[in-house]
């Protein structure tokens, strides 16, 4: 199946989006769904188009993939996660993972792939959870 990476970016004024992988997919939004509906909306007009303009990537079956930078993520999940648990989590300096939350500073990309693979870990852990 085809993925779509589309980027969620948070900037002064709420959020946007883009396809890395695909060109002529957007969104904005005051919120995360905002965006994402915002893109759905844009890839329906998009497969709205004469069939010889319609990317390939949207023609069939394909998959969505949210990639969020690391302000972003901090910001949407902020109140489910905390900086405390996140640093618990990856063992980044909470001190650290303020300054990513705010935009003060940017992650490495060893300190980012830090983060997604205790996000990752967690989803597994609670995926194996029966109640």
């Amino acid at each position: 199946m085809k993925k779509i990476r589309v980027v969620i970016e948070r900037g002064k004024d709420g959020y946007g989006a883009y396809a890395e992988n695909l060109k002529k997919v957007y969104g904005m939004g005051d919120t995360v769904a905002d965006v994402k509906k915002s893109v759905f909306e844009c890839i329906d007009i998009v497969k709205s188009f004469d069939e010889k303009n319609i990317p390939a990537a949207l023609k069939g079956e394909y998959e969505i993939v949210w990639k969020f930078d690391v302000e972003s993520l901090l910001e949407y999940y902020k109140g489910i996660f905390n900086q405390t648990g996140i640093a618990r989590l990856t063992g980044i300096n909470e001190k650290q993972l303020n300054h990513y939350a705010s935009g003060l500073k940017k992650p490495r990309p060893a300190q980012v792939k830090k983060i997604e693979n205790a996000l990752h870990k967690l989803g597994s852990d609670l995926l194996a959870i029966e109640l």
